[in-house]
């Protein structure tokens, strides 16, 4: 059923949906999602497997707990004197994340490597355009005819 007065859509709404509709913007939210997730791997690793392994190494400290209080009472975890309303220092914390943020930057390196090596081979399968081999085919006559 048609509304008896006519709407005119805004012409920034029009410019909106083009623009959501474009594919670098689709591309653009499928990139974040798949970052949330791999934010959600990297962070189970460093937390669950990589962290216990370290602190095992240098004498079973547990970085999730590694913290300095500034001011209040100490209590038996991070969590627990943050609670009780302690001024902390969360070095165990940062640690965690200096160590998430290497993991990714290292993945998205590898990541941008392997892309890099398939377009230069993707680049040097292309065939040369019309232009190209007609200039080519040119500079070969060129190439034959005799010097005078």
């Amino acid at each position: 059923m048609e509304s008896p007065i006519p709407i005119k859509e805004p012409a920034w709404l029009r410019e909106f949906k083009a623009f959501v509709m474009r594919g670098n913007v689709i591309d653009l939210a499928v990139g974040i999602v798949i970052g949330a997730a791999f934010t959600t791997i990297v962070g189970s690793l460093v937390e669950d497997l990589i962290n216990p392994i370290i602190g095992l190494l240098i004498g079973g400290i547990d970085f999730s707990n590694l913290f300095i209080v500034l001011s209040g009472e100490r209590r038996p975890s991070l969590e627990a004197t943050r609670q009780g309303g302690a001024s902390v220092l969360a070095i165990g914390v940062f640690i965690n994340a200096i160590i998430k943020f290497l993991i990714v930057a290292l993945a998205i390196f590898w990541l941008l490597k392997v892309l890099t090596k398939l377009r230069v081979r993707e680049e040097a399968v292309k065939a040369p355009t019309p232009t190209e081999a007609l200039l080519a085919e040119i500079r070969d006559e060129l190439k034959a005819r005799p010097r005078i």
